[in-house]
């Protein structure tokens, strides 16, 4: 807890300039004088309750926030930034997100993250694919089989995805390493097979236990780099090469490309430029054949004369949408009267309405006693 005037005003002024707000703008949207909120972050004034729930709103954050510590991931992700630099809005929400889910835990030990043991990050081209595999294997993918429901695996070793509308002008996607386990931020303002590209490459940074991550362009065909060996470990994750083997060698000499690769990507739901990338990659494909599969658009009839699915085929990634691990443990908790029906649905980002909620559990007749003396 915050113990003193200080320190206080050091987090208030640590969360203004994360949020990119000057005094002037962060006091105006609190209804302070820029001079008031100079002395509070100095510790030179006291703060009164409203005036730190005002601070609290226009900051976007729950008012003991700044009276907690923040859970240890994000206190070490602040050391290793730069001190002051405004923070993306993905950079906020994958905060928030690690708090709740740290606050949850607290209340009943759920939801129970485990974290595998990390892989080593790869350095070539093999050791990329071997690193997908070992991947697939351990999220329960046979070697071909499409890579669906990857949010629900990925919660099955321990990572949370948080898929929230962060809006065009924010990063594809943000993750944390937690004390156990991990979470990550999709930003569904994104189409849906970028959504997906993005999870997979989020759990490249979970697996390989980068502490935290911001991507701003998933798969931008970097040449080289820590994250081009990511984004590519994202791709063979979503197309392992004996999937592409089996479903376009046969037609990339024929005009049956088009119909290959519409078919392709639809089941295996990633898009025309992943596909595309995917197969120069792996040679299965001249630079010309890639060209035209990168060029290839599915249309409606597409759909009908090759009998597509149109993703998402589960509710995978829709927005928003929060764990199933993670919502069970908020209404678990809710159940047991751990939570009020406002906080509960603060801790599902108002995903839920409060008429959402189940009944609270009966008390037995004798229960009264308890609240006498």
């Amino acid at each position: 807890m915050a113990t003193s005037i200080a320190e206080l005003g050091i987090r208030i002024a640590e969360a203004r300039q994360r949020a990119g707000l000057t005094q002037q703008q962060c006091a105006d949207k609190a209804g302070l004088d820029r001079s008031s909120l100079s002395k509070i972050e100095t510790g030179m004034r006291r703060t009164a309750v409203l005036e730190l729930e005002r601070l609290a709103e226009a900051l976007d954050m729950r008012m003991e926030w700044f009276l907690e510590d923040a859970p240890p991931a994000i206190l070490s992700r602040r050391n290793a930034s730069d001190p002051g630099e405004p923070s993306p809005k993905i950079d906020l929400a994958v905060e928030r997100v690690a708090r709740e889910v740290e606050f949850v835990r607290t209340l009943d030990g759920e939801p129970d993250l485990r974290s595998p043991s990390p892989l080593e990050m790869p350095n070539s081209e093999k050791e990329i694919e071997d690193c997908a595999r070992k991947a697939r294997e351990l999220l329960g993918y046979s070697p071909d089989e499409p890579a669906i429901g990857l949010d629900t695996r990925a919660a099955d070793i321990g990572l949370l995805a948080f898929t929230l509308p962060l809006g065009v002008g924010t990063a594809d996607g943000a993750s944390i390493l937690l004390t156990s386990g991990g979470v990550a931020v999709i930003n569904g303002t994104r189409h849906f097979a970028r959504r997906r590209l993005t999870l997979a490459h989020e759990l490249g940074h979970y697996l390989f236990a980068d502490e935290y991550s911001v991507d701003w362009q998933v798969a931008n065909e970097q040449a080289d780099g820590r994250e081009a060996r990511i984004d590519r470990f994202a791709r063979t994750l979503l197309l392992p090469v004996e999937s592409l083997r089996g479903a376009l060698s046969a037609s990339l000499e024929d005009e049956s490309l088009r119909s290959a690769a519409v078919t392709t990507a639809s089941e295996f739901q990633v898009s025309m430029t992943t596909l595309a990338q995917r197969l120069r990659e792996t040679g299965l494909a001249s630079s010309e054949q890639t060209a035209r599969v990168r060029a290839f658009r599915t249309s409606k009839a597409d759909i009908v004369d090759f009998g597509l699915v149109v993703p998402p085929t589960t509710e995978e990634l829709t927005t928003p949408q929060l764990p199933r691990l993670y919502e069970k443990a908020v209404l678990n908790a809710y159940r047991k009267d751990m939570l009020s029906a406002a906080r509960a649905t603060e801790l599902l980002f108002n995903t839920w309405d409060e008429a959402e909620l189940p009944d609270p559990p009966l008390l037995p007749e004798d229960a009264i006693w308890s609240f006498v003396s």
